[in-house]
């Protein structure tokens, strides 16, 4: 019997043609069991990975949205690639700030596209370079800043205005956007010209990386300050990163990453919303960064179902109605944990496919990290190197001509399915454990990105992942050496340069600017106008931060294990 609809026997026809594919894979699948395979584990971050995909792992259930349009799985722009390539924003910092400037001047005649701070530790956690805590640290990890004069001198001969900067810092974060700010004043250049983004994100602090300043709740209040005072004077500025990267680097796996970025990055949404602010005037300046791990086809899937997730909770669970407050733009970053000390030339191959899978992912911008960083921070050589892996990606390989390449990929979309379902399973363990804040108290998340790191070193241990060069394919008395970044005295110069700023600025003027701050602390107020003003008059990062460290507090992590 014939029917004269044709949907209906299109219909017949597609599901006669998937039963017949079941039964076929099915009976593949016995001839597959019985067949050799090699003694070795077949997994990703997540577990063991199927063998074959087909339509079956997809059927019913692709996402046939196109770029550009919610929930943006293939990329946030509709032209992709071909309007504008990633910037490539290579992370550099070392010495004083004189030392990175000539840095950043040779990166940039080397054709970088953007600025990436990476600041020294006492830095990150808001010490001074003369502070007893700061000794044999200043500038070994990082630039020396220590104040608005160190922050000029990092830019000198820069122009704000031209360029698009990053800078990666936490827990004083606001004090270090403020100096940035005080310093584009200085070069006449006004905060809603600046284009840039500054890390900010505190709650993976506690989770992973553990560059803390003050306890929670007042450290959310300084990130929603950095929100509001933004939104209206640095529209340009995305006021937060929403970080996966230290997540990652910590253990986690590559669902992990994907959960808890964005469980935090819908706290931070909350906390603004609750202080008053509508969603679309600070949605849209919000950002986030991944890390790229070895697993080519899961990190690109990572990216795709990170855009469809936030997208989709953004537009139905928070009522955002502007399309850029749906649209998830990211920078990536390769993956540092995964840099050997073991025969580091290979780390040049580890960091071209990380980086390919950044940019089938449709990152924003990328960092590719240099051969050496595993050892030391990277020389001039390396980081060109580096930097040159990008444009050869950019302009040889052909990645950048169609966007989304791997759309419709069965094993790509099933996975991108699989990993979007993991992150909604651990958003709803998230909820149970009492939400971001209180899993942090009681250290759900610190406990479970260490069980995943610890299965993960066994399975390196036991073989079952290969690491060339660290468990399988060794070089005995393997004598290849590269040369080493070498920093200079670095905390003596700096110890110089702050002496000299006290007995210079108008200590008066700072004094008073600090107990206003405080006051400020004290009240609802937002804070960034007082903190901004205390760097104008050249008031150290340390004071800030102790002004109002006397009203918050210092964090002290409870003992979890």
């Amino acid at each position: 019997m014939t029917t004269l609809d044709p949907q209906i026997d299109s219909h017949r026809s597609q599901e006669e043609e998937l039963a017949q594919l079941r039964a076929e894979v099915a009976a593949w699948r016995e001839r597959f069991a019985a067949s050799k395979v090699r003694d070795l584990a077949f997994v990703n971050s997540g577990g063991e990975i199927a063998p074959l995909f087909t339509p079956l792992d997809t059927a019913g259930d692709a996402d046939m949205s196109l770029p550009g349009s919610f929930p943006y799985t293939r990329g946030i722009h509709p032209t992709g690639y071909r309007g504008r390539l990633w910037t490539m924003r290579q992370f550099a910092g070392f010495g004083s700030a004189h030392d990175t400037n000539a840095r950043y001047k040779f990166l940039l005649e080397h054709g970088q596209t953007g600025l990436s701070v990476a600041f020294d530790f006492p830095t990150l956690m808001g010490y001074d370079s003369d502070h007893p805590r700061s000794e044999g640290e200043v500038g070994k990890c990082g630039v020396a800043i220590s104040s608005l004069a160190d922050m000029e001198s990092l830019f000198d001969g820069i122009p704000l205005d031209k360029v698009s900067t990053s800078m990666t810092i936490n827990g004083p974060a606001i004090i270090l956007y403020c100096f940035y700010i005080a310093a584009a004043e200085k070069q006449g250049v006004d905060a809603s010209k600046l284009q840039g983004t500054i890390q900010n994100d505190i709650l993976k602090e506690y989770m992973a990386q553990h560059a803390w300043v003050y306890p929670i709740e007042p450290a959310l209040r300084l990130i929603v300050d950095g929100f509001e005072w933004s939104a209206k004077h640095a529209p340009r500025w995305n006021t937060i990163s929403i970080s996966g990267y230290h997540i990652r680097e910590a253990g986690s796996t590559a669902a992990q990453e994907l959960a808890f970025t964005l469980a935090d990055g819908f706290t931070y949404v909350e906390r603004g919303v609750a202080r008053g602010l509508k969603i679309d005037d600070f949605a849209p300046r919000l950002s986030f960064f991944w890390d790229i791990h070895n697993d080519f086809f899961e990190e690109i899937a990572k990216l795709r179902a990170a855009r469809r997730i936030w997208a989709r909770h953004m537009r139905d669970r928070f009522g955002a109605k502007d399309p850029r407050s749906w649209a998830m733009r990211f920078h990536s970053q390769t993956a540092g944990v995964t840099l050997t000390a073991a025969q580091p030339m290979n780390n040049v191959v580890r960091v071209a496919y990380q980086a390919m899978a950044a940019a089938l992912g449709g990152t924003q911008s990328l960092h590719t990290n240099s051969m050496d960083e595993t050892l030391a921070l990277p020389t001039e050589h390396s980081v060109q190197v580096a930097l040159r892996t990008q444009q050869i990606l950019a302009f040889e390989s052909g990645v950048p001509n169609v966007i989304d390449p791997l759309g419709g990929s069965y094993y790509v979309e099933a996975l991108t399915d699989k990993l979007e379902t993991e992150a909604e399973s651990l958003f709803e363990e998230i909820e149970r454990a009492g939400g971001v804040v209180r899993a942090l108290e009681t250290g759900w998340f610190q406990r479970r990105i260490a069980e995943s790191a610890a299965r993960q070193q066994w399975e390196i241990e036991q073989h079952r992942r290969i690491i060339v060069g660290v468990n399988d394919f060794i070089v005995e008395n393997d004598e290849l050496t590269i040369p080493l970044l070498k920093i200079g005295d670095t905390e003596r110069e700096q110890r110089t340069r702050l002496a000299e700023l006290r007995a210079t600025r108008n200590n008066e003027l700072v004094s008073r600017r600090l107990d206003a701050l405080k006051a400020a602390a004290r009240t609802t107020e937002n804070l960034v106008p007082h903190i901004l003003d205390c760097a104008r008059a050249y008031a150290t990062l340390f004071e800030i931060r102790a002004a109002m460290e006397e009203v918050f507090g210092a964090y002290r992590e409870p003992v979890f294990f």
